[in-house]
């Protein structure tokens, strides 16, 4: 399995190039953010190791770039700090599993190994129906360049829908999905949300994007309606 390595600091490069060698990966080492992004355009890798901190490009914007060129490689942040919000960030702008320094070379090599697994699916950090954009991580929506306020039940609603778009999900689904206590509510409050929504997401721009399944649920059409 060939592994890339993003890391500036020259004797925490060379052991993870040794550790990793040692545990059966091919890995290739860049020093800085620039570098990364030229070698990850090679299709060949498994899997990214990429620090936050880095020169000349730091490693959100790594991320950042890859993903919004549609490069799927599985990519783990490895870094110095710690802080909840930081790997909240690491996660919403596309990464797939993060870690902290100090860290022990099984643990790694267990985390590259189920990204490994994974595989190289498409898992954008913004999801898009035609030109309905929404981004989980930023709590935005967008259409046609518009921003749209949402309530946080409103945009959790839509955001399940974006994430089935072309298929036919119930008013059950919905709540068990969307909603915290769905056992307790009266299924009706499915169509009233989606009442709020569609007044919000389609009528101001003249789009259908999603359409009541008699008998069935909702479906949120793919190309935004």
């Amino acid at each position: 399995m060939r592994v890339l390595v993003i890391e500036d600091h020259p004797a925490l490069g060379r052991a993870l190039v040794h550790g990793l060698s040692a545990e059966g990966f091919a890995v290739d080492l860049a020093a800085d953010g620039e570098e990364g992004l030229f070698m990850a355009g090679d299709t060949g890798y498994d899997a990214i190791v990429l620090d936050i901190m880095l020169p000349r490009v730091n490693g959100y914007d790594v991320c950042r770039r890859l993903r919004a060129a549609k490069n799927w490689i599985p990519i783990l942040m490895l870094t110095a700090k710690d802080g909840e919000y930081d790997e909240a960030d690491a996660l919403d702008i596309g990464a797939d599993d993060y870690l902290t320094k100090p860290f022990s070379y099984v643990v790694l090599t267990a985390h590259l190994h189920a990204l490994m697994r994974r595989g190289r699916r498409p898992r954008p950090a913004v999801l898009r129906a035609g030109d309905l954009l929404l981004d989980p991580g930023g709590r935005t929506c967008r259409r046609g360049g518009v921003s749209i306020d949402l309530t946080t039940r409103e945009f959790s609603l839509l955001e399940y829908l974006v994430r089935q778009q072309g298929q036919v999900v119930s008013k059950q689904d919905l709540l068990a999905h969307v909603w915290a206590e769905p056992y307790d509510l009266d299924p009706n409050v499915v169509e009233v949300y989606i009442g709020y929504l569609r007044r919000k997401i389609d009528q101001p721009f003249g789009a259908r994007s999603i359409e009541t399944v008699r008998g069935a649920g909702y479906r949120l059409a793919g190309d935004g309606g």
